[in-house]
């Protein structure tokens, strides 16, 4: 065994190597490189820390969850979205992916350290118990949600088909805790919702790139087309708090609203492996304007749209600045071991703008709530995060091209109210007519004359 020599450690150290779990790939191509004296001896020092830890640790500790926390250590060592993913941490994400999950079927934020519900699925196990938008949830099985991330509370409700939990729920108006036996069943969630914003502006929130966004944001466009009819003034494209997701799901949502024209293009490590993505002639809003909804939430594949659909100028952004995450991961299976989640390239707007650190800056910056004199403590955006990439640019900046003006007259820009007034209602997700950037959205499409081209300008 001539890796367990070289090793020079423990024969389960040496055998879960050979065994391709993380090394032995590796020593072989370092092998062939001619060898590399510095690299075998690192590895002895961390087979010599393992055996130390696994012997005198002052609790016992399986092998299996050594392994992979150093696995883990060394992927998030490198940047915030590099990870390990166990096997369960895979199916997860797989799930996620495909958009169908078995759980009740509500859509939840937090509030006060409890989980709010800000509206149930239609024709889902929430819906038929009865679940109401605004209904706070207090308990998961006779457990306070207190102190449990969103994350955590949702993975609780989550869970097999046909298995049971119990949810205890403080409403409105009742004097008593509400309890509620809910059976779970396989949701596949509105990743796509669409209404009318009075008889003329139709509205789609898309909350994250799946493999299920793409079409259902060609049926929300339709329906919203055949209901506003020749009233439909143009389409509020809502990304707000939309975490991303599938990069393809973004290439095929942003060539649908492009006729031609550069999407997105990704830059790795090496040349060769550069890729762009380019439209094809088809707009499923025939035309008509677009305004795009973003803020400090608004990431990866949310940040690709906006960053595409601005550069050609095909719609308004407003709202706040995005998140700022430039980079693309690949996910690479390790068979029955789970996956790893890499960081692979960068991607770059069509202009040539990395927004990696930076994110993307509105065209229009309304903020949500008023801006007050002591401003509260700003949202975590990627440039806050641990070990962030750098904004390399990967273009001289002399060639970036800033997108066109707006094919606007300034006294329609003007009439944009950037803040809410003095004692408006605070936002609340249950309640859409407290949605102030919404509303602006709305009244800047009712503002454009009919048969406004955003794009007239950057065509000449």
């Amino acid at each position: 065994m001539p890796i367990k020599a070289k090793i020079g450690t423990t024969g389960l150290i040496a055998g879960a190597f050979a065994a391709g779990l993380v090394a032995g790939p590796l020593v072989a191509a370092w092998a062939q490189d001619g060898g590399r004296a510095e690299t075998y001896r690192l590895l002895n020092l961390f087979g010599d820390v393992f055996e130390r830890v696994r012997a005198e640790y002052v609790e016992p500790v399986g092998d299996r969850d050594l392994v992979e926390n150093a696995i883990n250590g060394m992927l998030t060592g490198l940047d915030p979205h590099s990870s390990y993913l166990n096997p369960r941490n895979f199916r997860d994400m797989q799930v996620q992916t495909r958009g169908e999950f078995g759980g009740l079927g509500i859509e939840v934020t937090q509030e006060s350290g409890y989980i709010k519900v800000i509206s149930p699925i239609d024709e889902t196990p929430a819906a038929r118990a009865g679940v109401r938008p605004g209904d706070i949830i207090t308990h998961l099985n006779g457990t306070t949600t207190q102190g449990l991330t969103l994350q955590e509370a949702v993975e609780q409700m989550r869970g097999e088909r046909g298995s049971t939990i119990r949810l205890t729920i403080r409403r409105e108006g009742s004097e008593r805790p509400v309890e509620v036996s809910i059976t779970r069943d396989v949701i596949r969630p509105q990743v796509v919702r669409f209404r009318m914003e009075g008889n003329d502006v139709g509205y789609l929130r898309m909350s994250s790139f799946n493999e299920q966004t793409y079409a259902a944001l060609r049926r929300g466009v339709q329906a919203l087309r055949s209901q506003g009819g020749t009233n439909l003034r143009g389409f509020i494209l809502d990304m707000r708090n939309n975490p991303g997701g599938l990069l393809d799901q973004a290439v095929q949502v942003s060539d649908d609203f492009l006729e031609q024209g550069e999407i997105v293009s990704t830059r790795a490590r090496r040349s060769e492996d550069a890729q762009r993505w380019n439209a094809r002639a088809g707009d499923i809003a025939g035309g008509l304007p677009v305004v795009v909804l973003i803020n400090s939430g608004s990431a990866s594949a949310s940040e690709i749209v906006a960053g595409a659909l601005q550069d050609h100028r095909r719609a308004i952004v407003m709202g706040t600045r995005s998140f700022g995450k430039g980079s693309v991961q690949t996910v690479m299976p390790l068979g029955p071991n789970g996956a790893i989640r890499l960081t692979t390239a960068r991607y770059y707007t069509p202009s040539g703008r990395s927004i990696q650190n930076t994110g993307i800056e509105p065209d229009i910056e309304v903020r949500a709530i008023r801006q007050a004199a002591t401003p509260p403590a700003a949202r975590e955006r990627e440039a806050d995060l641990r070990r962030s990439l750098r904004n390399e640019g990967g273009v001289n900046t002399a060639t970036i091209t800033p997108p066109p003006p707006i094919n606007l007259p300034a006294n329609i820009l003007e009439q944009v109210l950037r803040e809410p007034a003095e004692g408006a209602p605070a936002f609340d997700p249950t309640k859409p007519e407290t949605d102030f950037q919404l509303q602006q959205a709305a009244a800047l499409l009712r503002l454009m004359p009919p048969g406004t081209n955003l794009q007239r300008r950057a065509q000449r």
